[in-house]
């Protein structure tokens, strides 16, 4: 696992930013940034605690699919980890097998912190080698719509 980190001010409170990167209020918030890893990027469960939570889309054939995750801690405001530990496969969860192994047990954090009306949003995550080159691509371009979303 190789270990990247992003980082993003947004001219918002953390409430905000924490609310519109999550969905809590409106789920079409984390859809529209999440839009840029994949055009139906969506989520299933909730941020709390222990919540199990599937992150969803569709491939271009329409069937879904997407990773298994545990909230692993959440503190409201400030910080989010998520733990990846499968694959959906249609209504299929994987959780064993070569595919899962190579990168089971992952971590994506989001810490949020405000200064002044600014607010900070750190992304910390585990990725494998084959997806170094996408996430160091795409993951700054979603914080820029994330951060044009906030900002509105």
């Amino acid at each position: 696992m190789k270990k990247l980190q992003f980082k993003k001010d947004i001219n918002a409170p953390a409430e905000k930013v924490y609310d519109t990167m999550l969905g809590i209020s409106n789920i079409e918030t984390y859809e529209q940034w999440t839009s840029e890893f994949n055009p139906t990027s969506s989520y299933e469960g909730s941020w709390g605690k222990g919540s199990k939570i599937y992150f969803v889309g569709t491939d271009e054939n329409g069937k879904k699919g997407g990773m298994v995750s545990e909230i692993a801690d959440s503190i409201p405001f400030q910080f989010v980890s998520i733990r990846h530990y499968g694959i959906l496969d249609g209504e299929k969860e994987i959780t064993e097998g070569a595919e899962v192994e190579k990168w089971a047990g992952g971590h994506e954090n989001y810490s949020f912190k405000e200064n002044n009306g600014i607010t900070t949003v750190t992304v910390d995550l585990d990725t494998t080698e084959d997806f170094l080159d996408y996430m160091d691509q795409t993951y700054p371009k979603a914080l820029d719509k994330l951060k044009e979303l906030c900002e509105k």
